[in-house]
């Protein structure tokens, strides 16, 4: 059996694991009965490595029981924001029981990197763990606890917010995600209409949208100030453990993008002006098709789409297929746009039964079906680093997690006759995603680099960050989509991109991610299995390894340079024709 099969197999035969160290029947409930398993950890002897061996194991599944009883209560209340209970159930965990878990933590930490048996421990498989439990201990505060609790219910009210905006067209109450299909009929005036609609709903909670991330802000500042940092974009970077690259690595990226895709993003643009027969391009007309052309519709419903996907994934490799197919056994999708759901999408890793939750707003579109693929790209990934013996081991970087979701973007297309019968309708379709592969980079360096004059100037006022956001945004902008009368629209722009406030400083990783993703498909274009195989080896190392070392296991650079995101930009553009 190759080393790929065992892997396979070892992540395909999933089950919840036997618990060894707490009940089998225990379930978070309050602090008073977890405690006793931390203090546990805290007093037991730790005089020979088997001793410590054992303890690492415990001390895991603890963190494992924990980390998905609070996911659970995340997804719960991303599915429902205005059910009160789940909300209630969220803010108890990351107000009253996570800031118990902290000092904890921080003592468990510094019992293992003090013990001498942890020099015994294999130096290669622990080193990126132990590496991050030094960098834990080093900004450990306990002023930064309380913070860290208050951030997690501030960020949440994002989705809260989110949840409730809506929209009528026609008649009918649609979500704005509901909406963006409109945003597809070959009706130009139905298009700025609904496209007026929805930038006017986003106007009603901008003010309560700036005063969140103004207290958000002010929240990690603080933190960053009370580890001694000058601003928290430097925390941050430290926080995420970005030993690889630094934030002049992240100009440069922003640089390159400037120099070597917004012209690409204008040939797009000029191409669907011409397709339109249009002679100026609006906002509400980039994702538009000419009169007679209907736009693509991949799938039918929540069900269809994942009905679709599992066999699409069969195709590609039945492994894949199988992941899905567990998942739906248990339970691990919500799907559909509705009233009251959180936006966007994600794939929610479940660290002790390890088959992760999909969660995402499809409404029949184009791009729900990127969406549906890239969750599951991640998903594949939590079936593949299950495995590991620690939950530390699982924790990957999200550099290396990206390239899991955004690969299987690619990889999946040549299987979307599943999706699309028609041959001109799969043509659109892969033209779509090549398309997207390029004109997402621009707004990663604009939200990129909004978070880093944010963090470095946290006292802005908030017309400084609207003038700055506007200049930000028209540096990455290209020239060939005309504003002109809706700059107003514009000004509070940022507020639709979730990430800045519930996951700070995490969008950078999409950019580097998507660069590995153009490199393992053209890997796939010249040899499938071998580019299957690394794919599946990179992912299967969890958080094992640094990033270039995981990037290389997947036989690819880890580099963000100007001349090598020049050689992508130049295949992928060769791509489409």
């Amino acid at each position: 059996m190759t080393p790929t099969a065992d892997l396979i197999k070892a992540a395909s035969e999933l089950q919840k694991p036997v618990r060894h160290f707490l009940p089998a029947d225990y379930v978070v409930t309050d602090w008073k009965s977890l405690e006793p398993y931390f203090q546990d950890l805290d007093k037991r002897p730790l005089d020979t490595r088997e001793q410590l061996e054992k303890w690492l194991l415990d001390m895991s599944e603890l963190e494992a029981v924990v980390s998905e009883d609070s996911s659970w209560r995340q997804i719960k209340m991303t599915c429902d924001t205005e059910n009160k209970a789940l909300e209630e159930a969220f803010n108890y965990f990351f107000l009253q029981i996570q800031p118990e878990i902290q000092p904890y933590a921080d003592r468990l930490n510094r019992r293992l990197v003090e013990n001498p048996h942890t020099r015994e421990l294999d130096q290669k498989e622990y080193f990126t763990y132990l590496r991050g439990v030094r960098k834990r201990i080093e900004l450990f505060r306990e002023a930064n606890i309380p913070l860290y609790a208050e951030s997690s219910v501030l960020g949440q009210q994002y989705g809260v917010i989110s949840g409730k905006m809506t929209v009528e067209v026609n008649g009918k109450e649609y979500t704005l995600q509901q909406a963006a299909k409109f945003l597809e009929n070959p009706d130009r005036s139905l298009r700025e209409a609904v496209f007026r609609k929805v930038q006017e709903r986003r106007t009603q909670d901008k003010d309560a949208l700036n005063d969140l991330f103004s207290k958000l802000i002010a929240i990690r500042n603080q933190m960053a100030l009370n580890t001694g940092f000058a601003n928290y974009r430097d925390f941050k970077f430290e926080e995420l453990g970005r030993f690889d690259y630094t934030k002049e690595d992240c100009f440069r990226f922003h640089e390159a993008v400037k120099e070597y895709v917004i012209p690409l993003v204008s040939k797009i643009n000029e191409k669907k002006r011409k397709k339109l027969g249009l002679d100026t391009l609006r906002p509400w007309d980039t994702e538009a098709e000419p009169a007679g052309i209907e736009p693509l519709r991949p799938f039918t419903n929540g069900q269809d789409l994942l009905t679709k996907t599992i066999t699409c994934f069969d195709d590609l490799n039945p492994f894949f297929g199988d992941c899905l197919r567990t998942m739906q056994k248990m339970g691990r999708f919500d799907l559909e746009s509705r009233k009251g759901k959180s936006p966007g999408g994600y794939n929610c890793p479940l660290a002790e039964t390890g088959a992760p939750f999909i969660f995402m707003n499809a409404s029949g579109q184009m791009g729900d079906l990127t969406t549906m693929v890239h969750e599951g790209g991640h998903a594949i990934h939590s079936f593949l680093s299950h495995p590991l013996k620690l939950s530390s081991f699982k924790d990957y970087p999200m550099e290396i997690a990206e390239v899991a979701s955004m690969s299987m973007e690619l990889f999946t297309m040549d299987h979307w006759d599943l999706f699309f019968s028609d041959k001109n309708d799969l043509a659109r379709a892969r033209e779509h995603q090549l398309e997207r592969v390029i004109t997402i980079f621009p707004w990663i360096a604009t939200i990129d680099k909004f978070q880093h004059w944010i963090y470095e100037n946290p006292s802005h006022t908030l017309e400084q960050r609207k003038q700055k956001w506007v200049e930000i945004l028209n540096e990455f902008s290209s020239q060939s989509v005309d504003w002109s009368g809706l700059e107003h629209y514009r000004e509070f722009g940022w507020q639709r991109q979730l990430h800045l406030f519930e996951v700070p400083f995490y969008y950078i990783e999409y950019g580097i991610a998507q660069l590995g993703a153009i490199g393992l498909y053209m890997q796939y274009k010249k040899n499938k299995e071998k580019a299957l195989s690394n794919y599946i080896q990179a992912l299967s190392l969890g958080g094992t390894r640094t990033l270039p070392e995981l990037y290389a296991a997947a036989g690819l650079q880890f580099n963000f340079s100007k001349e090598y995101i020049r050689e992508l930009m130049t295949f992928v553009s060769e791509e489409l024709g």
